[in-house]
């Protein structure tokens, strides 16, 4: 819910300075902006973001700190349900979103890559319509190394009453998010998020404890420079794939980057244009990324800021879901360098 400070900021929006107000814009207050409403749907959605915020500094503090302290870096020696190592910051983010959504009220379920089924939440469920979709570490080989990571989220409102246990409303296309987004972790902590009214990102004030608004209504570029995948890979994908790299390599303009981690990549798209790449391989055509909580809210993101998302034959947003771990490849970015990477696609069919 909306706090009385909340409502108080909102009712001075149009008294207050132009920069000074742009200054004050924290992540809740903007939710209910965006929404133009106090609807209990819009309560809703800030609160939701708010704890969403209060993950990311959670993650983000222990983060910065995680060098100087015992048994917060390496492996766990356990195996996640996607059969991956798992590291002690995968670990420990996960318990960061249990235990702020256990205290909302509003959030049911949770379901993430560490987690085979859904995490329930049984004294939120009665009225507690929402369900949370989220990878906590998202590029969690750069952990040891100091190197930029993410927190990948989507909302979804539980559609019938899952009386089965399996969460199987979640079996259905991107188009039902009501809100998706991620946290980058990086020389300073960023939110980005949608609602489906434009993309927006906030910067974390550590002496304000506020993520505070940086820009509103991002748009990506038509076009970009830049191309971001893992070319260690060029010899298990399809031949399409690395007639498009073949391409790129010797024509002039294009820039190579990679860091380890999708979220990073991906903002650096957002921002600059360009196109990232996670294609499927000969072996497993249906990729590495899932899509409920990692390709499915980054397509919404970028799609609201005018890019594209698709798995190279149809738009990530229009795949259903056939379980709760369904993986997709990916090709993201601004439109013209996705159309690009389709049109070698389209010719190998």
């Amino acid at each position: 819910m909306a706090t009385a400070s909340e409502y108080k900021d909102l009712s001075m929006v149009g008294a207050a300075n132009d920069g000074l107000d742009r200054d004050c814009t924290t992540l809740s207050r903007h939710v209910l902006q965006q929404l133009q409403s106090f609807s209990p749907e819009a309560q809703d959605l800030s609160a939701l973001m708010n704890r969403i915020g209060l993950a990311g500094k959670l993650v983000a503090r222990r983060l910065s700190r995680a060098g100087l302290m015992e048994g917060v870096l390496g492996f766990t020696g356990e195996v996640n349900v996607q059969g991956e190592s798992v590291k002690k910051m995968d670990v420990y983010a996960n318990d960061v979103f249990i235990s702020v959504f256990k205290q909302s009220g509003l959030v049911c379920r949770l379901a993430s890559e560490e987690m085979d089924e859904p995490y329930y939440i049984p004294e939120n469920c009665p009225v507690g319509r929402y369900t949370l979709l989220y990878d906590p570490i998202d590029g969690s080989s750069n952990t040891d190394t100091n190197l930029s990571l993410g927190s990948i989220f989507s909302i979804r409102k539980q559609e019938g009453e899952d009386l089965d246990g399996k969460a199987s409303d979640l079996h259905s296309s991107g188009r039902n998010q009501i809100a998706a987004g991620y946290i980058l972790y990086g020389p300073s902590t960023m939110l980005v998020y949608t609602i489906g009214r434009g993309v927006h990102s906030f910067t974390l004030d550590p002496s304000l404890g506020e993520f505070i608004l940086t820009e509103e209504n991002i748009k990506i570029p038509d076009q970009g420079s830049v191309y971001s995948v893992n070319e260690g890979n060029f010899w298990q994908w399809d031949e399409s794939i690395r007639e498009y790299v073949r391409y790129v390599h010797r024509t002039e303009g294009y820039t190579a980057r990679y860091s380890g981690a999708m979220v990073s990549d991906i903002h650096r798209v957002l921002l600059q244009g360009g196109v990232f790449l996670y294609p499927g391989t000969v072996k497993k055509p249906e990729g590495k990324l899932r899509l409920l909580y990692e390709t499915a809210p980054l397509a919404f993101v970028i799609e609201q800021a005018g890019g594209r998302a698709t798995t190279g034959t149809m738009d990530i947003l229009d795949v259903v879901a056939e379980k709760l771990h369904q993986r997709t490849p990916l090709i993201i970015g601004s439109k013209q360098d996705v159309a690009k990477v389709e049109s070698f696609i389209q010719k190998s069919h």
